[in-house]
């Protein structure tokens, strides 16, 4: 069955976002861009509420800039490819290879899951995670934690005071300070 991760770039403090919604803090360097490639390289499909949505659609047209690196260009091919499910109630039509969401959360998740197909079912945002979270669909959280404290903003994991146990599969250290921890959801049973 096809995996839903949630990975997003997380301030120390736990922040996805600043409070006035800033997270240029976030701007990855070679390595840290490298792993989000590949993250995106195993996606099958990924799962974006409206401001994630707004805010990538900037891979859309970036390589059309000839002075772009490789690894820039590497980027926005997989993620232009990437067969996209946006998640809003203002949006009526998308770009790119994506489509409006016909159902709600569980439906699409259960839906994509029955399909054929290889790689996660990757869910970007804070608010359409929290949603997963709530609906116990998440099974892999990744956080790229960078060594900054913001203060408040929007949260990484949401604050529904439910207890979640996680098992570490991955850990890693970027020259940068960011931290990458990769946890999948302990299932009983």
């Amino acid at each position: 069955m096809r995996r839903v991760t949630y990975s997003m770039g997380v301030s120390l403090d736990g922040y996805i976002v600043g409070p006035a919604g800033d997270f240029d803090w976030t701007v990855p360097d070679e390595e840290v861009f490298r792993l989000a490639t590949d993250e995106i390289r195993d996606a099958g499909c990924h799962l974006l509420g409206r401001r994630l949505y707004e805010t990538m659609l900037y891979w859309e047209t970036v390589d059309q800039n000839p002075s772009l690196d490789f690894s820039t260009l590497e980027f926005a091919a997989i993620w232009k490819s990437l067969p996209k499910v946006v998640f809003s109630t203002t949006l009526s039509t998308v770009q790119g290879n994506a489509r409006p969401a016909s159902g709600g959360l569980a439906e699409e998740i259960e839906r994509l899951r029955a399909e054929p197909g290889e790689g996660d079912i990757a869910i970007g945002g804070a608010t359409l995670a929290a949603e997963a979270a709530a609906l116990d669909l998440i099974d892999e959280y990744r956080a790229r934690v960078y060594p900054v404290l913001v203060g408040g903003g929007i949260p990484f994991f949401p604050r529904r005071g439910r207890r979640v146990a996680l098992e570490l599969v991955e850990a890693r250290t970027f020259s940068s300070g960011v931290v990458y921890l990769r946890h999948r959801v302990a299932r009983s049973g």
